[in-house]
């Protein structure tokens, strides 16, 4: 017996350390990154910024913040995360639900799963996709950066799982009771498929709102650029020629490192305001989610 304890112990201790040792590799990249964004562009490109910064400085925060454009940015991925959150969980809800019944009460479910499934291994391309967006007459609006992924099948998937595990007898007394499929839906599967919908909704969010790609193809007016669009097109593709003389000087006392390191940081705030909130469904909603 005590042979035993002192395995579960040191188990534990081996356990802890690793675990410990995993959250700094995962927590000293960020720091880094932290000071970067606040040191100087002597600092920052001569290699000399550690974990705390030298030279403290605001300035390539400043430089990212002293512009209309970025608070505008800044609106524009807060209204595409708002509008495509609420767009692709509506539809993932509305498609999870009737896939998750049995086949009898469904009938071709099994085929209706498999045409989501393909879209998953399988995609329309690039250049369809661009053509079918400009052809709906979505360019240049929130809707081409929403509409082409409405429906995250992965999403799907461990949504219609989560409804799975909900047990039949819930469903089958509400029916008894004259309840439709509806308020089935809304009263029973959402208030206890909580966990999974508060992990989706973070996914959702963090896609939307890191995602740069969509809009340096589908926007053409800079002001409706989203965030990370328009960082990336601060650090990547500089344009001078739109520029004042004093935002010219401002860009000439930064250094890529540290406008990166900025970027990286206003990025990654929002999300860590949200995810504390979502933290207590994470893990349920991930686990429970998953299983078949």
């Amino acid at each position: 017996m005590k042979k035993r304890l002192k395995r579960v112990e040191a188990f534990d201790v081996f356990n802890y350390l690793f675990l410990g040792i995993m959250a700094l590799l995962c927590i000293l990249p960020f720091i880094h990154v932290l000071s970067v964004s606040l040191s100087s562009s002597h600092a920052a490109s001569g290699g000399m910024v550690g974990l705390y910064p030298v030279e403290f400085t605001f300035e390539s925060y400043n430089f990212a913040f002293h512009k209309k454009r970025f608070l505008l940015s800044m609106f524009n991925s807060t209204n595409r995360v708002a509008v495509g959150v609420t767009v692709n969980m509506l539809l993932t809800i509305l498609t999870a639900y009737p896939l998750s019944k049995a086949k009898n009460e469904l009938k071709g479910r099994t085929g209706i799963s498999w045409f989501f499934v393909v879209t998953m291994l399988i995609s329309g391309g690039l250049i369809p996709t661009y053509l079918i967006v400009t052809m709906t007459g979505i360019r240049n609006s929130v809707w081409a950066l929403v509409l082409p992924g409405a429906v995250p099948i992965f999403n799907v998937v461990i949504l219609l799982n989560f409804f799975r595990q909900i047990p039949k007898e819930l469903e089958e007394s509400a029916l008894m009771d004259g309840a439709g499929h509806w308020r089935i839906l809304a009263r029973i599967y959402l208030p206890l498929s909580l966990p999974a919908i508060a992990t989706l909704i973070v996914f959702q969010a963090i896609g939307h709102w890191n995602d740069w790609f969509s809009g340096s193809i589908y926007l053409d007016n800079i002001t409706k650029y989203p965030l990370a669009t328009y960082l990336h097109n601060v650090l990547v593709t500089p344009r001078f020629d739109n520029m004042e003389l004093n935002e010219i000087r401002r860009i000439m006392q930064i250094s890529d490192r540290t406008l990166g390191a900025a970027q990286i940081m206003i990025g990654t705030i929002p999300i860590l305001i949200i995810y504390p909130f979502m933290q207590r469904f994470f893990v349920k909603g991930m686990i429970v989610g998953s299983l078949k």
